[in-house]
């Protein structure tokens, strides 16, 4: 097949060179532009000295490209970018990959609730697909638009699909997600929060009272498990490391659930899901075990009372991130998922 021409809209942040780390690679793909307005004439290798000798391209302004000469376009950009561009690429037949918020949640107005912004494309929006390849696949093969799941969703939706969609959950009680993420997760700009002086040997929980991760998460949860009356305790947590993310997730099961050998279940739905490690009974995974790959890991614990633990792991840039989106657009171009992203984490 021909290979698949590549444009970044947003290329110099920090899933936009994990972007381009993974495609650069990718066999079936022949970057095409990536546009920066602040750094438009760059040459990305003086930006990022990891990519000399390996991405040639140049820095572009997103007002001279003409981004419809390509096959996919990945938006790594802020939210509100994607959807004032989406339209002209989706009429020229142009795939479209959005690592932001535009095309995640599909009611419009919880959109503008939680990120300020009104929606611009909701004709689009009611017709992307959320891309979590190993809950969504078959609707990603088919999918024009993509709204890329964020991290901190990645982690409790596929720690909880199988009991989701198996309703062995009891909901009388809510499901709560403690996570933790490193400070890229928190993007690649000056702020007083993620300074190394105040990050470094530091702790601590944000977005307590609301995150906008939240009402993706939920909106999630109710489809996967058909019931509307799931509540979610969501608590993120910033932590003194660059990449990785850790999110312990605490659910009672129901009278149907408590018989199910889980550690079967669990292995038996990703079987097939080659970036999902279910880990032996008895053994927690760590971030160290996924950095810089895109695997996902995790591990079920039963609890008294009927209560289970489930600790899911991930790069918060691959799989969280910009992994996900290339696993995304592998299943769009009928490819096999792992197309360039068999990358094994690193160690130490």
């Amino acid at each position: 097949m021909n290979k698949i021409k590549v444009g970044i809209v947003g290329g110099t942040g920090y899933t936009g060179v994990e972007l381009l780390r993974l495609l650069a690679r990718h066999p079936q793909v022949q970057l095409q532009v990536i546009t920066s307005r602040g750094e438009a004439g760059l040459p990305v290798a003086d930006l990022f000295p990891s990519l000399r000798g390996v991405v040639p391209l140049i820095f572009s302004d997103p007002a001279k490209v003409d981004l419809t000469q390509c096959d996919v376009v990945f938006f790594a950009t802020p939210h509100g970018v994607a959807m004032a561009q989406t339209p002209a690429l989706v009429t020229a037949g142009v795939k479209v990959i959005d690592l932001a918020a535009d095309f995640r949640l599909q009611d419009a107005a919880e959109f503008e609730h939680w990120y300020k912004l009104p929606h611009s494309c909701t004709d689009i929006l009611s017709q992307a697909v959320y891309g979590l390849p190993e809950v969504y696949a078959d609707a990603v093969k088919q999918a024009q638009v993509i709204g890329n799941p964020g991290c901190y969703p990645t982690t409790v939706l596929l720690g909880l699909a199988p009991l989701l969609e198996q309703g062995w959950l009891d909901f009388s009680v809510p499901i709560i997600a403690d996570a933790k993420s490193g400070v890229s997760g928190a993007g690649r700009k000056a702020e007083v929060a993620t300074l190394f002086a105040e990050a470094s040997d530091n702790l601590r929980a944000y977005g307590v009272a609301g995150h906008r991760h939240h009402p993706e998460i939920l909106a999630q949860l109710k489809k996967l498990s058909g019931n509307d009356d799931v509540r979610l305790i969501f608590v993120p947590h910033l932590i003194p490391m660059i990449r990785g993310m850790l999110t312990t997730l605490h659910v009672k099961l129901n009278a149907q659930g408590r018989s199910q050998d889980l550690q079967a279940v669990y292995a038996q739905r990703y079987a097939d899901a080659p970036f999902v490690d279910v880990m032996p009974a008895g053994v927690l995974p760590d971030t160290r075990s996924v950095r810089g790959a895109n695997v996902l890991r995790l591990s079920i614990t039963r609890q008294p009372d009927d209560y289970v633990t489930l600790v899911v792991v991930q790069d918060n840039l691959v799989k969280g991130a910009s992994g996900q989106a290339v696993q995304n657009m592998n299943l769009m171009f009928d490819l096999p998922a792992d197309t360039g992203l068999q990358v094994l984490p690193l160690l130490p």
